[in-house]
């Protein structure tokens, strides 16, 4: 797969053109229908979380977040100090990582580089428990 034009949305990369969110839609389906439609190149650690987290554009976003993890494994939304890397841990479907063992070889090295005396220790025991699959 070439590289996503990062001036485009999910909603033209994927050619999914969502329209607006339901009436009743909770603040998070609002948000995820917003994001659908941003620049992906405009997307930080947070909106990628989020998506991620809603198995939202997975191929396109998921070697993003890589990238940003690999360059800094703590990278934070706003939870907590590496829940962009947990959501690639545990949000994102076997299936996916079966599909991209690159990508999942990846993610595994960032796990493994963690340092337990610089990790909050959820997420660390979060990563053994990615490695151990």
């Amino acid at each position: 797969m070439s590289e996503p034009d990062d001036s485009r949305s999910l909603e033209e990369i994927e050619d999914d053109r969502w329209g607006d969110p339901p009436a009743d839609a909770t603040r998070l389906i609002s948000t995820a229908y917003a994001l659908h439609k941003r620049p992906v190149g405009e997307l930080g650690v947070e909106e990628l979380r989020l998506l991620i987290s809603q198995e939202i554009g997975l191929d396109t976003l998921v070697p993003l977040a890589l990238d940003l993890v690999e360059r800094d494994p703590l990278a934070e939304g706003d939870f907590y100090p590496g829940d962009l890397l947990d959501a690639l841990m545990r949000r994102v479907p076997e299936s996916y990582w079966q599909a991209h063992e690159d990508q999942l070889a990846r993610v595994r090295a960032v796990a493994e580089a963690l340092d337990p005396d610089e990790t909050f220790d959820v997420l660390y025991t979060r990563a053994a428990e990615f490695l151990r699959r």
